[in-house]
């Protein structure tokens, strides 16, 4: 073991082991932690460990200074200590208990990796689902047959909304900069300038290769392939510069390194896979969608048991930039629905009053869009439920992808609240589909039947 893991185990030890950890992080000279329980810390031991030049309080945070580079160093370490050592606790929630199960029995080998890239944009949803409730709401005004002239008499109040609606897409990249950064275990704040370089408007007064560089090409593909190559050059940068000089060559050197092969080879690869996305995906739904949306939907929930559903959510992003609009979500929204239909069969049929009173407090959320209860706790436990509701969500699938039903968010929301984000003149289609679809999940299961678990 080295000095800075064995610097990094003599830590954990003294602040009471993994469990006592609220919060871990780093500046650039300290190693900051915040406690469970103060009284597990052994702070005259912390002191005296070699490698330690100092401790501090400030508020609930201990800091332990251990100097210039080295702190990033100790923190990655713990970290890594942290994740072999993990532990994982059972619940005794039925749900949770087949979530569990499901999962584990149907995840795929990419699935991790995938549940990694997801991670870079959940904390961004809150912005997206604002965003296009906002877009919702603007549609709604400027419609004189619900609203009157209001669009006309109040321009600025719609222009407004119009710059809350988009703000998130203005700063798309530098956000997805920043989040790629902290999952792929690198410094956000360089995360954000990476991604700053490739969406910055001066790159059109560069001309390179016989054509002019273009800003923002690639979008978030461009930014996840730059962002996590400069994650790797800074980790390896940080084992390989002394720490007395670590702390300014590092940033200097990942920053011309990562810029110059970003502009030269990843944003210009980023800008060929996400226009295969976007037009791509398109051109199957326009072309096939009776028979691609079907596919689509019906398949959502076995990917979403093998983890691999998590792929999909930058395809949802690059259809907004590309597009400003998301044909893709309302498509896989309908798996979701067929779930309803299925439960509602089951919930007729069966004689077992605990599984009643589960669908009871199930479907409401199901019909809102949060289906996990459904599916674990009800149609996939009961296995030919689960295959009536993937019929059922690939009917509403194939109508919605034929009706060409898009929404204005890139994802976040499901269900019945989806309605809201549609695209002008399509609601009315999506909640036909909906209808359709529980309908079709309903039939599916009514027929197929399920074996109805004893009390």
């Amino acid at each position: 073991m080295d000095k800075t893991a064995a610097l990094a185990s003599e830590i954990l030890l003294g602040i009471g082991g993994q469990a006592n950890i609220a919060r871990l992080e780093n500046c650039m000279t300290r190693v900051r932690v915040e406690v469970n329980d103060d009284g597990l810390l052994d702070i005259a031991g912390l002191k005296k460990l070699p490698g330690v030049s100092g401790y501090v309080k400030q508020g609930a945070q201990h800091q332990l200074i251990v100097g210039p580079g080295r702190a990033a160093q100790v923190v990655d370490a713990m970290r890594e200590l942290l994740q072999s050592n993990g532990q994982t606790t059972s619940s005794e929630d039925d749900i949770a208990q087949n979530k569990a199960q499901a999962k584990a029995r149907y995840q795929a080998p990419m699935s991790e990796a995938l549940r990694k890239l997801a991670n870079v944009f959940i904390p961004l949803i809150p912005a997206f689902i604002a965003s296009g409730l906002i877009t919702g709401i603007i549609n709604i005004l400027k419609r004189p047959d619900i609203v009157g002239d209001l669009a006309t008499q109040y321009p600025n109040i719609l222009g407004l909304l119009a710059i809350f609606g988009s703000a998130v897409f203005a700063i798309m990249n530098i956000l997805v900069g920043v989040n790629a950064a902290k999952v792929f275990g690198g410094s956000m704040a360089m995360g954000g300038v990476m991604a700053g370089i490739l969406s910055s408007p001066q790159l059109a007064q560069i001309h390179l290769f016989g054509e002019n560089l273009q800003p923002g090409r690639g979008g978030v593909i461009a930014v996840l392939l730059v962002v996590a190559l400069m994650c790797w050059i800074e980790k390896r940068l940080r084992k390989l510069l002394p720490g007395s000089i670590e702390l300014i060559l590092n940033p200097l050197l990942t920053t011309l390194i990562t810029a110059s092969i970003a502009i030269v080879a990843l944003q210009p690869l980023g800008g060929l896979i996400s226009d295969a996305i976007a037009h791509g995906a398109t051109m199957a739904i326009d072309k096939r969608g009776l028979v691609v949306g079907a596919v689509l939907s019906g398949a959502f929930l076995p990917l979403v048991l093998s983890g691999l559903h998590q792929g999909l959510v930058p395809i949802h992003v690059e259809l907004i930039q590309t597009h400003g609009q998301n044909a893709l979500l309302p498509i896989l929204a309908m798996a979701g629905v067929g779930q309803v239909g299925a439960a509602i069969a089951v919930f007729m049929k069966t004689r077992n009053q605990r599984l009643k009173k589960l669908i009871k407090g199930a479907l409401p959320v199901g019909l809102l869009g949060i289906g996990e209860p459904l599916i674990f706790g009800v149609t996939l436990p009961l296995g030919k439920p689960f295959i009536g509701a993937c019929l059922g969500g690939a009917v509403g699938g194939a109508l919605i992808s034929y009706w060409k039903v898009a929404t204005v968010i890139t994802f976040g929301i499901s269900g019945l609240p989806l309605a809201l984000t549609i695209v002008t003149g399509k609601v009315m289609l999506y909640l036909l589909g909906f209808l359709i679809a529980v309908i079709a999940g309903f039939l599916f299961t009514w027929f197929m039947g399920f074996n109805d678990p004893e009390e």
